[in-house]
This record gives C-alpha cells, sequence and structure tokens, in this order.
C-alpha cells in the first residue's frame, strides 16, 4: 500500500490533467453529439424541408411521430374489418394512412429524429427505387437490424451488392427454378394428403386454420429447394430464422430509445445466440457441400446452385479467390429463409381467404386448373398456362402485399418532385396505401376485380405501373419468380382436391408484424372434391 501510495505521490500533475482533460473532452464531445442528433439536427433537416412547402408534421422531442404511431396501431388492431372488405390501408398502416388523407401524397414524418417522407405517389416511388443517379442507399437505422436476420443483398450496397445480384440471379433463373419443381411438387402434395386424411376422418367438412400451416409448407419446401438432402438440418434453420424474424419486429419498436441495441438485454441476447447458431448450421452444411462438388457431385438445390454460379464467375473475373466468401453465402442463404418462408405463406393464405369471399373467381380457377391438369400433378409447361389463377395471385398481391413498406436513404443532396432533399432523409414508401389509392386504381381500388391484370401488370393500373408486391428497380426482389412458382403450385393441387369457404370462426384482422398476416388466424372449411 505505502509503495501505491507513493507511486500516485509520484505522478506529475500534468499528466492528471491531461487525463481530465481527455475526458472532459470525450463527456463534451459525447453531449455535443447526443445535442445535434436528437435537436440541432432535426431541427435543421425540418426547417429546410418545410421552408419548401413540404407538408407534415413537426418534430417533437425526442420520440417524433411515435407516440401517436403506437396509439394508432393499438387501437386499428383492437378492432376487426368487416368481413366482406379489403380496404385495409386504415387498419394495417394507420399511421401513415392518415398523414396521407390529412397531408396528401408525400408528407414529412419523425421516426424518433429521423425525418421519414411517406409517399403515396407510384411515379415518385419509381424514380427514387430506381436510383440511377446513385443519391439514395438503404436506410441505415434499420441495416443493423437486418444483418442480425440476414447479411445478404438487401443490406449489401455499390460493387458488393452489384458482384452478389449478379451469382445470385444466375440461382434464381426461370429454367433454374424448374429444377426445384419437384420439391415443390412434393411438399405441396404432402399438405394435401395430410388434409384429405383429416377431411375424411370428419364427415366431409373440416375447418383447418390455414395460416400455420402456410408457414410449414413454405419453411418445408425452402428447407428441400435450398439444401435438398440436408432437408433436417434446414428445418431447424426455418424455426429459428422463424423466431429471429418475430424478434426483429420487437427490436424494431424500440428504435427510438438510444444505445438500446447496445444494452445486454434478453432480447438482444437471444438474437445474437440465434444468429451465431444459424451461422454454425449453415457452415458445417455448406462444406459438405463443396467437398461433395470437389468430388464431381453437383446438386440442383439452391446451394449447389449458388455455389456453382460463384465459382463460374469468379473464375469469369480471373479472380484467384470466389467472389462470395462462405460468410457471404451464408448471409444470402439466411436471407433466402427470412424472405422466402413468410412472403409466399402470406400470399397463399390471403389467396384462400379471398377467394372465400368471392366463390365465383374459386370456381373459375379450379375449372382453369383441371382443364389444363385434370388430377394429373401439375408441371412446368401447364403452370405457364394458367392464367386465370395469375390473375388472382397479382390481385391477392394487391390487395394484401406481403411487405408493406420499402425504405430508401438519401446519401447526398438531391432534387427530384421539385424538392431538395439533405442527406439523411428518408423515404417510406407505404406499399398498401399505394395499392388501395383510388387515383391510381379508380374507384374500386379496394374492390377484388383480378380482370385487372387480364392484360399484365403494365395495363393494370391507371400511372402505370404501380404493383409493388416485390419492390422495384434494379434492387426488385429476386426471388419473386420462386415465390410465385411456389403459389402457383401449391394452390393448383389445393383446387384440384378441395372446396373451400370461410368458417364461421373466422375473423378478419390483417394485422401487420414482420408481413402482412391474419390476426387471429385463417380458419377454412375444407371440403373434398
Amino acid at each position: 500500500m505505502a509503495i501505491l501510495g507513493a507511486a500516485r505521490a509520484a505522478t506529475p500533475p500534468w499528466i492528471s490533467l491531461c487525463a481530465l482533460g481527455v475526458a472532459l473532452a470525450a463527456a463534451l464531445w459525447g453531449a455535443w453529439r447526443a445535442l445535434d442528433s436528437w435537436w440541432l439536427r432535426p431541427r435543421r433537416l425540418g426547417n429546410a424541408l418545410r421552408s419548401q412547402g413540404l407538408p407534415g408534421t413537426a418534430y417533437r422531442f425526442p420520440s417524433g411521430d411515435m407516440k401517436e404511431y403506437v396509439r394508432l396501431a393499438a387501437a386499428a388492431r383492437s378492432e376487426p374489418m368487416p368481413l366482406a372488405s379489403h380496404a385495409i390501408a386504415p387498419r394495417v398502416v394507420p399511421f401513415d394512412h392518415s398523414i396521407t388523407r390529412q397531408h396528401g401524397s408525400v408528407a414529412v414524418t419523425w421516426f424518433g429524429p429521423e425525418p421519414r417522407v411517406i409517399v403515396n405517389d407510384p411515379m415518385l416511388m419509381r424514380e427514387i427505387l430506381a436510383n440511377k443517379h446513385g443519391h439514395f442507399g438503404k436506410q441505415k437505422s434499420m441495416l443493423w437490424v437486418e444483418r442480425l436476420l440476414a447479411n445478404g443483398l438487401t443490406t449489401h450496397q455499390g460493387q458488393k451488392w452489384a458482384t452478389h445480384r449478379r451469382i445470385v440471379n444466375h440461382a434464381f433463373h426461370f429454367e433454374k427454378l424448374k429444377r426445384m419443381l419437384p420439391a415443390f411438387a412434393a411438399c405441396s402434395s404432402e399438405l394435401s394428403r395430410r388434409w384429405e386424411e383429416t377431411v375424411g376422418s370428419s364427415d366431409g367438412v373440416q375447418e383447418i386454420d390455414v395460416w400455420p400451416e402456410f408457414t410449414n409448407l413454405t419453411g418445408d419446401v425452402i428447407s428441400r429447394a435450398a439444401f435438398g438432402s440436408s432437408f433436417t438440418e434446414g428445418r431447424i434453420i426455418f424455426q429459428l430464422q422463424s423466431e429471429q424474424a418475430q424478434n426483429a419486429v420487437k427490436m424494431v419498436s424500440t428504435m427510438h430509445i438510444p444505445a438500446y441495441r447496445f444494452l445486454p438485454t434478453q432480447l438482444n441476447k437471444r438474437m445474437k445466440a440465434i444468429a451465431r447458431e444459424v451461422e454454425q448450421l449453415l457452415r458445417g452444411i455448406i462444406s459438405k457441400r463443396e467437398r461433395a462438388m470437389e468430388d464431381g457431385l453437383n446438386s440442383d438445390d439452391l446451394l449447389g446452385l449458388l455455389l456453382e454460379a460463384n465459382v463460374k464467375e469468379s473464375q469469369e473475373s480471373g479472380s484467384a479467390k470466389p467472389m462470395m466468401t462462405t460468410e457471404d453465402i451464408i448471409g444470402e442463404l439466411k436471407l433466402f429463409y427470412f424472405a422466402g418462408m413468410e412472403t409466399t405463406a402470406v400470399l397463399l393464405t390471403w389467396t384462400m381467404i379471398v377467394l372465400s369471399m368471392h366463390q365465383e373467381w374459386q370456381d373459375r380457377a379450379r375449372e382453369e386448373v383441371l382443364r389444363i391438369f385434370g388430377k394429373n400433378q401439375p408441371d412446368s409447361e401447364g403452370i405457364n398456362q394458367l392464367k386465370i389463377v395469375t390473375m388472382i395471385l397479382h390481385e391477392v398481391l394487391r390487395l394484401y402485399p406481403p411487405i408493406l413498406l420499402v425504405g430508401r436513404e438519401t446519401y447526398q443532396e438531391t432534387e427530384i418532385g421539385g424538392v431538395t432533399y439533405p442527406p439523411g432523409v428518408v423515404f417510406s414508401f407505404q406499399i398498401a396505401c399505394v395499392h388501395h389509392n383510388p387515383d391510381v386504381w379508380g374507384e374500386d381500388a379496394d374492390e377484388f376485380r383480378p380482370e385487372r391484370f387480364a392484360e399484365g401488370v403494365s395495363k393494370a393500373s391507371k400511372d402505370a405501373p404501380a404493383f409493388f408486391p416485390f419492390g422495384w428497380g434494379p434492387q426488385i426482389c429476386v426471388g419473386q419468380n420462386f415465390a410465385l412458382l411456389e403459389a402457383k403450385m401449391a394452390l393448383a393441387l389445393i383446387l384440384q382436391h378441395f372446396l373451400f369457404d370461410l368458417s364461421p370462426s373466422y375473423t378478419h384482422a390483417p394485422c401487420a408484424i414482420s408481413t402482412l398476416q391474419p390476426q387471429y388466424g385463417a380458419q377454412i372449411k375444407l371440403r373434398k372434391l
């Protein structure tokens, strides 16, 4: 103790003063950053937008419009919709719907201190999503959450995004997707057989909640299509990624709390643990597949196609190293699970609900399926002839888009739509609002009319195209053909074997979670044909 005391006494005063000065400077710098982030910068950006006549709300320290957002969301969820109504926007995006009704098709709101411009104008959406001048990028405040889910195409930018997109495009080429049809057919046939056994044991009519059924179906499809023989391991990954998606929704609701993501909360720790476990499983599957490829054994599943495309792209570019590392491939596979699992399940669920409400279109779709396939298993050639089924799926995607929001952020000052936006402004494209906009789709915008798409997507709306279920522009969802092919296969098999309508226990309550889901399930009455 005496020695320590002597050492302290021997410390020159100027060192203590320097240390104190550094600590004070760090504290002042931190205080300045907080002041700038939560007060000065929002005021500066708000003034720049208001001075140009852009309507909307004013920034309120510290949470912006979050309290009103939460209040309206809770109120909307407390009451179901009328059974025959498809006017989902006031229920699933109540705050954004209210803002567009109050302030017009382009309006400023505040997500904490972040300025968020809600856009309900398809022309402006197309221009921003096309990003021809490189002024827009991914929403920075969301990237860390997305990377916990899947550090893939949706989180990459610049050259890395372009390289990954080229490689992934090879795997999702339509001709290669046709090789996955046996996996689609096997999973859909198993679902149909299970339903037939259930209906057969209940005097010909059985109520089934199709939402969890389709979630399991799409998880099985992805597991088989992605990993083939590693199906069991794929199922474990599917379950973990399902939990991770739900955790991500909880995490987003805390984003306005400063530094929350750095706290050792139970949610934060669980998300990181799931990410590590999924990565370990995928790394093992990839290693086994790479060894098989070295032995000359190739596979038509997604992983095999991705690895083949990676080797080919690397050779063509003259690179000694693979263009995509193992970590990159892990990220893309995780994204495939997250993006492909719920979106197709949501599409199939709402399609059965809507066709239960509109029996005449269910009859027309079944007539088409039976005319093309009879009772034979659907194949790729026949699926391409399903015009009425395709029209129905497009109209369901319009009325009930699985993904409700696409965001972009200005990375540099840019002029668009007559307004100059400074860096740091987030554009929020509320797809549900655009898809239900009567100025774009007509006064019957909230009605189910598949004939809108009789001549394709490009002629379905007044301001064409205004159909964004898979995004738009160069970053449009690479898996859209996969999702539609899977949905057509499953729906065709169901129409071949069952009649269906809504159960009296069904409550019509579309709800925005990670995707647009039925809040109380999707209870359908099935009867064998």
